[in-house]
């Protein structure tokens, strides 16, 4: 069972950054596709970014394009959400997501296609 820790949530003000981390414990991080997700109240879940296993290729959900950069430390288990220009609207709960399946696979942007979560960062932005 693979367990993935969040961190780097909190209060902060439109216009602010966060840089949120995921860290997972498995030796086998480098073949899985890496996911964020957001979960604001009384919303579904929605996609945030996601990243290839070697960090070769990213995606993001459009309104976060150009504001958001998702990486990856292979080396240190971990991938990284960097948040810049935060606005009201992405107060939300971030989860990461990771997708097992290895090396060739799709990288998907549905969270049903992801295999183990963290348990959630809650991030809030004050206008």
């Amino acid at each position: 069972q693979v367990q993935l820790v969040e961190s780097g949530g909190g209060l902060v003000q439109a216009g602010g950054s966060l840089r949120l981390s995921c860290a997972a414990s498995t030796r086998t991080f480098g073949n899985y596709n890496m996911g964020w997700f957001r979960q604001a109240p009384g919303k579904e879940r929605e996609f945030v970014a996601a990243i290839s296993w070697s960090g070769g290729s990213t995606y993001y959900a459009d309104s976060m394009k150009g504001r958001f950069t998702i990486s990856r430390d292979n080396a240190k288990n971990t991938v990284y959400l960097q948040m810049n220009s935060l606005k009201p609207e992405d107060t939300a709960v971030y989860y990461c997501a990771a997708d097992p399946r290895g090396p060739g696979t799709v990288v998907s942007r549905r969270a049903h296609e992801y295999t183990y979560w963290g348990q959630g960062t809650q991030v809030t932005v004050s206008s």
